[in-house]
């Protein structure tokens, strides 16, 4: 079973490095919209997805490629945590 807090420090690093460094951004909340704030963008989300399936061993569905899904740190935490419940 993968541990919560884990699974968010995990995402928020790699969310971090990979995209809002890149921008300037040194810090963020876990509840911070990352696609409006233009911390991600589309092409980002296909990277996240597949640093979330390679890192955490779960299968993101096309289905589950949401806005709501991936809008920040806490709701990709509860898709990582319920995908790998299954």
């Amino acid at each position: 079973m993968i541990e919560s807090a884990e699974v968010k420090d995990r995402i928020r690093e790699y969310v971090l490095e990979e995209f809002a460094k890149t921008k300037g951004i040194n810090q963020i909340t876990d509840q911070e919209v990352l696609t409006k704030n233009g911390i991600i963008d589309s092409m980002g989300i296909f990277r996240l997805v597949a640093f979330l399936e390679e890192t955490f061993n779960v299968r993101v569905g096309d289905e589950e490629i949401t806005h709501d899904n991936l809008e920040s740190i806490d709701a990709i935490e509860r898709l990582v945590i319920a995908k790998s419940k299954k």
